[in-house]
C-alpha cells in the first residue's frame, strides 16, 4: 500500500470527516493527516485497529518467549505435561 496517496491536510479532514470516516472504513487502509506540511496523525478503521493491536500482543508474547528461551528459562515439554497431568489427576 502507498502511504502517499493516502496523505491529506487537516483542512480536508475538517471539510470532509464524514466521507472520510466512511471511506477508511471501507477500504480499511489508514490516512495520514499533516498540519502545516508534517505528518501529525494516522486515521484508521476501528476494525483495523484492533487487527494491529492483536498482532502487536502475539508478537510480544513471541519476544518474551524468545527471551525465556536465551537465558534458559525453558522445560522440555514432556516435563510439563507430565505436570499438568498430575495435577489434573489430583484435583
Amino acid at each position: 500500500m502507498r502511504y502517499s496517496s493516502r496523505v491529506k491536510p487537516i483542512s480536508f479532514l475538517k471539510a470532509n470527516a464524514a466521507e472520510i470516516l466512511s471511506d477508511i472504513a471501507s477500504r480499511r487502509e489508514p490516512m495520514l493527516i499533516t498540519q502545516n506540511g508534517e505528518a501529525k496523525a494516522v486515521l484508521q478503521d476501528v476494525a483495523s485497529f484492533e487487527e494491529t493491536q492483536e498482532t502487536l500482543a502475539l508478537l510480544k508474547l513471541l519476544a518474551l518467549g524468545n527471551r525465556d528461551i536465551e537465558a534458559g528459562r525453558t522445560r522440555p515439554a514432556r516435563e510439563v505435561l507430565k505436570r499438568l497431568r498430575e495435577k489434573k489427576t489430583s484435583a
